[in-house]
């Protein structure tokens, strides 16, 4: 597999399918109990003026749409931040931190 494969295709679908002014894609799967250069947890800020009167779930379920495959074949988890630029520069370029993973996995499960 190649290094960053996930990452760089959720960036060039992003950005070929919404033009966005600031897009930046986190690879957070080091904080969750995975292996080592996982591609498999992953956090979206995406300011883009296609997000214009749209609801927080219907700029997510774009997003879902853009990355379908890589939802289905890739990632176990997407957070997703989806900005117009006013709303950006409302927010003055702060994002919200991810949580702390719990740790737990499915073997946890009785």
């Amino acid at each position: 597999m190649n290094a960053l494969r996930v990452q760089r295709s959720i960036e060039t679908k992003v950005t070929e399918e919404l033009k966005p002014v600031y897009l930046d894609v986190r690879n957070e799967s080091a904080m969750h109990n995975v292996p080592p250069d996982s591609e498999s947890h992953f956090k979206l800020v995406i300011v883009s003026e296609r997000f214009a009167g749209l609801t927080r779930v219907k700029r997510h379920q774009t997003i879902n749409g853009i990355l379908e495959k890589e939802l289905r074949e890739d990632l176990h988890a997407l957070s997703m931040e989806t900005l117009t630029t006013e709303e950006w520069e409302q927010r003055h370029g702060r994002t919200f931190d991810s949580p702390a993973c719990l740790g737990g996995s499915k073997a946890d499960i009785s």
